[in-house]
């Protein structure tokens, strides 16, 4: 299916495109709120700046995708596969990244306020800067993970802890 075929059918009603394959396509600036893209192909897609409000990307392929400047608030990536992918400044408020894959991704300056991260592979993940307040990463792997400056407040730990200050934060 063509990006045309996509935005055209979207256009028209329809919203379930599980399985689809979109891996090196440009979506950048799409609005595709409420969207179902289970299972489906976006490794390499560009999607800068997309709007996916509380769209259903489980299971879904993101690996090397460029998501800058993107909103995913409320979207389901249960299981999907965000490795190598590059999420700088993207709102994933309230969205579930539960035992997503997200080595090596790049989420910095990121609003994961809210996400749930429970048993994600975060290895080598880079959240400099980001906003994991209220966060649950309840049994994800941080090995190596970058939380330089990142926004720990009221936030669920991989033990189970609770991290209660913001880290890395000058208050001055």
């Amino acid at each position: 299916m063509t990006i045309e075929e996509l935005l055209h059918r979207y256009a028209h009603g329809e919203r379930d495109f599980s399985r689809s394959n979109f891996s090196k396509q440009n979506l950048s600036l799409a609005q595709l709120n409420h969207i179902v893209l289970k299972e489906a192909n976006l490794s390499c897609a560009a999607l800068h700046g997309i709007d996916l409000l509380c769209a259903n990307l489980s299971s879904a392929n993101l690996s090397a995708a460029k998501i800058i400047g993107a909103n995913l608030t409320g979207a389901d990536l249960t299981k999907s596969n965000l490795s190598n992918a590059l999420l700088s400044s993207t709102t994933l408020t309230g969205a579930s990244l539960a035992k997503a894959n997200l080595q090596r991704a790049s989420l910095n300056y990121s609003n994961l306020s809210g996400v749930n991260l429970r048993d994600a592979n975060l290895q080598n993940a880079n959240f400099k800067g980001a906003d994991l307040s209220g966060a649950d990463l309840l049994g994800a792997d941080l090995h190596q993970a970058d939380l330089t400056d990142a926004i720990l407040q009221d936030t669920v730990m991989p033990d189970g802890s609770i991290a209660s200050s913001a880290l890395g934060v000058d208050n001055g």
